[in-house]
């Protein structure tokens, strides 16, 4: 009992803990911890007592990471449309190392400089992706919102977070469930480039939407 009280414990800690990694290793992390702790259960249950215990803690730490990481045909078709709708507008569209759908969208199509209001030329490309969940309606969305390292976090950390809140306002007036959302803005933290030069500025001022499969969450 001791043993499944201490995995329990570290479980938990992983998943807490997660706040700090990316969208990515937040998913793979809370899966392996989840998958641990049933496992130990599992073994200990059937008659492995400690031992058992521990050996299940580790298939299903192994298992828990895999699981989830389906990558389903809905979601390839989900994808390739996404490609399709935003050849040549400078949406990164990707699938994750943790399977999920991945839009990456630049400031220059989405959201003027300390604005949080959408753009007309990222109104398409939103009316194509609300479009698409419509056909996998069991996944969840994650909007996640950058600025760049010009101003005070007072200032970026409401900005970011209200370009994620009005790109999900957006997708809601366009049919898609409200209940679907989880919405988050990391302000400057989280460059993908340097902030020395207007180049990168322009990169790190971004949404990335983030669509996962049931199993995910």
């Amino acid at each position: 009992m001791k043993k499944l009280t201490t995995l329990a414990l570290v479980g938990a800690l992983t998943v807490s803990g997660c706040a700090n990694m990316s969208e990515t290793e937040r998913g793979t992390a809370g899966g392996a911890a989840i998958g641990a702790v049933a496992g130990a259960v599992l073994g200990a249950v059937t008659g492995g007592g400690r031992d058992g215990a521990a050996t299940g803690a580790v298939l299903g730490g192994v298992a828990g990471a895999v699981i989830g990481n389906v990558w389903s045909s809905k979601m390839e078709k989900q994808k390739q449309d996404m490609e399709q709708a935003t050849q040549g507008t400078g949406v990164q569209v990707s699938q994750t190392a943790d399977n999920r759908l991945k839009l990456d969208i630049p400031s220059d199509i989405s959201f003027d400089t300390n604005r949080a209001n959408i753009k007309p030329n990222f109104r398409p490309i939103l009316d194509k992706f609300a479009s698409t969940l419509a056909t996998n309606p069991a996944t969840t969305i994650t909007i996640v919102g950058h600025t760049d390292s010009t101003g005070s976090d007072a200032i970026n950390d409401p900005l970011s977070l209200n370009r994620a809140a009005h790109t999900r306002d957006y997708l809601t007036v366009r049919g898609v469930s409200s209940a679907r959302f989880t919405i988050d803005g990391r302000g400057s933290r989280e460059p993908i480039a340097s902030n020395a030069t207007s180049e990168g500025r322009a990169r790190n001022r971004r949404v990335e939407i983030y669509v996962a499969e049931p199993q995910r969450r």
